[in-house]
Order: C-alpha cells, then structure tokens, then sequence
C-alpha cells in the first residue's frame, strides 16, 4: 500500500477523488456546512480575535524591540541546564502559558527567525511551548464542562507539569553537539525604532489571526458535515475494536480534530475521572485545528514538524497519565448547575467585550512586567561594567 502512495499519479488521483467527494458534500448539505460556517464565524469574533490578537502583537514588540535578547541574558543559566536552548526562549515560554495556542510556537519562530536560537533550539522549543492559556483551561473547561473550579485547577496544573516534562524530555533531541548557538556568541542586541516596530507588530498579528481564523471555520465546516453523513459514527465504531466504547470513541476523534468541540463533548454524567484525563489529553494534544494554524507559520521556516507533532503528542499522553493518577488519590465530584451547561453551551457563546478587555489587560500586564524586568536587569549589568553594546 505504501509503495502504491508512493506514485505520484495514484497521490493525484486520491486527492482528485478526495476534492469531488468534499464538493459533493458541500451540494448535498448545504445548511449544515452553512450551519458550520456561522459557529466557527462566531467563535473566532467572540474568542479567537480578542484572545489572540493582543498577545500576538505583544510578542512581536518583544522580539523587535530587544526584549527578549535582554531577557535571554539573565535566563541563560536557568534555561540552558533545563531545556538546552537560550535564554531568550523563555520569552516564548512564557507567552506560550499565557496567551494560549498558538501564541508561543509563532513567537519561537521570531527568536529563530532573529538569530536568538538556533535551528536545533527552536525546534526543542516547538515541542512543549504551545500550551493552552489558563483561561480556557480554568474558566470553559474547568468552570463551564466540568462545573467545578477544582477540575480547571488540576488540568492546568497537570497541562503546565505535562509541559515542563516534554521540554526535559526534548532537551536530548538533536544529540549531544557541543556547538554553540547564536545566543552564546557576545553580540550587540539589534533592535528597531518603536514606530517601525509597533506597525510591523499590528500588521503581522492582524494576519496571523485571520489565517488562525480561516483554519477555525474550515473545521468547523468539517466537523459538521463528518456529523452530517456519519462519518464521525463510523469512526468511533471502528475504534470501538481496540476497546473505546462508541461514546468515548466519538467524543476522542472529535478531540483529536477540534479541541472546543471535543472538550464540549465532555459533559455528561460518565465516570469523571474518564472525562478528566480525556479532556487533559486533548489540551496536550491541542488538536489537527491547531496543528494547522503552527504549520501555517512553519510552512517556510525549515523547522521539522515532526518534532513540533511527537512533543503534542507526548504532552496529550502525559497529561493524561497524570491526570489519571492524580483523580487516583484524590477522586473528584462535579456537580454540574444548570446555568452554567446552558452558559457554556457554546464557546462562541463567550461576550466579545469581555474577552477583548480581559485579554488586552493581560498582554499589557505582561508588557509591562517583561519590559521592566529587562529594565532592572540592564541597570544591574551597566552598573557592572561602564561600557555596554547596543
């Protein structure tokens, strides 16, 4: 079968046939892809663009403007020992938990991109950098599938643990090479004027989020019409062979599609501790979705995706375990109010105002805590030494 892919005229021919059953899906329901539309065209005005687009621009005034070259000096000897990368990838590290997917993996590119990390570097940094935000994590998951802030807290913990473990585990990718990245070598820290920097930085992030919002309302189309014609059923069946009852199996490649449909899936009154380490899975895995909108960034950059796709996975799997052996010792209950399923029916359900001022509050508390930590680490290296490249 491999052999037959291999040909390039039986590749061509598949994605002929793929493309004529996809129009002929479109023909034959048409409401429901329309149907599909609307949600993902909600979702991304109500979540994705007041999430996201805050802390995308945040990441590129850290990045042009020096920020994170600053920065890396004064976390290069914590970084370095832990994760084998620089010291300035703490910047995507930490934009990564607090922004949300795919905050951290786009501003891991920019430090490559920038000559703050090597190749080898950033991608031990895809790997466990592209992490849910604790507002999706303890608010819709938590509060709003779960009914119980407790969940949201110990699936964050877990997701964050999970995280950490990855990037150990990665640190051995690449061999044992002793040559040194660009960040060892002492160099002046290039930087632009505000100006050009604060318009790069709006312009870029507008794009990125409507190429992360196009990949939202594409699978959102997808998932409807899968659900349409069975295609979901047929699926969870076929995954009910190797042990998953059809509710579980559906509810897992919902997950391994779309993270908000799979989360959503989860509500119910099955066996919690299930529930709970299905739903840390997906936040590890973080789903195709997602993976689509890194890839869009990754498309030209000669960064391995199959690094970037093995440390998803493995983050899914560790979290889960975790998960599991957490709700092991300490069992959990979820009484689930009937305001909150009717509030969280929806993620789109979300108010746009909120999510746009809680978020712009958050990227511009986290402005001001990098920019005055590069602050006061400047003032301690000048007042070392009277001579200072910029």
């Amino acid at each position: 079968m491999l052999a037959l892919l291999r040909k390039k005229g039986v590749r061509d021919g598949l994605l002929g046939l793929t493309l004529l059953i996809c129009a002929a899906a479109l023909v034959a329901a048409p409401k429901e892809a329309i149907a599909g539309a609307k949600d993902g065209l909600a979702l991304c005005f109500n979540v994705i663009v007041p999430s996201l687009f805050p802390f995308f621009v945040l990441s590129s005034l850290v990045v042009d403007l020096g920020l994170a070259a600053y920065l890396g000096r004064a976390m290069e000897g914590l970084m370095r020992p832990l994760f084998r990368v620089s010291g300035s990838c703490a910047a995507a590290v930490a934009l990564g938990f607090i922004g949300g997917y795919p905050v951290g993996a786009r501003t891991a590119l920019q430090l490559y991109q920038q000559g703050l990390c090597s190749k080898t570097e950033a991608e031990r940094l895809l790997a466990f950098c592209n992490n849910s935000g604790p507002a999706f994590i303890l608010g819709v998951v938590g509060a709003g599938v779960f009914g119980d802030g407790r969940v949201g807290l110990l699936l964050y913990l877990t997701h964050a643990l999970a995280s950490v473990i990855v990037g150990l585990i990665f640190r051995f990718y690449g061999g044992t090479q002793t040559g040194k990245s660009p960040s060892h070598r002492p160099k002046p820290i290039e930087t632009v004027t505000l100006p050009a920097a604060f318009t790069g930085a709006v312009t870029r992030a507008m794009q990125s989020t409507l190429n992360i919002c196009a990949f939202v309302v594409f699978f959102a189309v997808v998932l409807r019409l899968l659900s349409a014609f069975g295609v979901l059923s047929l699926v969870a069946r076929g995954l009910s062979v190797l042990g998953f009852r059809e509710e579980w199996a559906r509810r897992l490649v919902a997950g391994l599609l779309e993270l908000s449909s799979g989360v959503s899936s989860l509500r119910g009154e099955a066996q919690l501790a299930g529930r709970v380490s299905m739903a840390a899975f997906m936040l590890g895995w973080a789903g195709l979705s997602v993976h689509c909108q890194v890839l869009s960034f990754l498309a030209d950059s000669g960064l391995s995706v199959r690094v970037y796709l093995a440390g998803k996975l493995c983050h899914g799997l560790i979290a889960a375990a975790l998960t599991w052996a957490v709700t092991r010792v300490l069992p959990l209950s979820a009484p689930v109010a009937d305001y909150l399923m009717d509030q969280t029916e929806s993620i789109a359900a979300l108010d746009f105002s909120t999510a746009l001022v809680l978020s712009t509050v958050a990227a511009f508390g986290a402005w001001v805590a990098i920019t005055a930590l590069c602050g006061v680490l400047l003032q301690k290296r000048c007042g070392k030494t009277k001579t200072h490249g910029v």
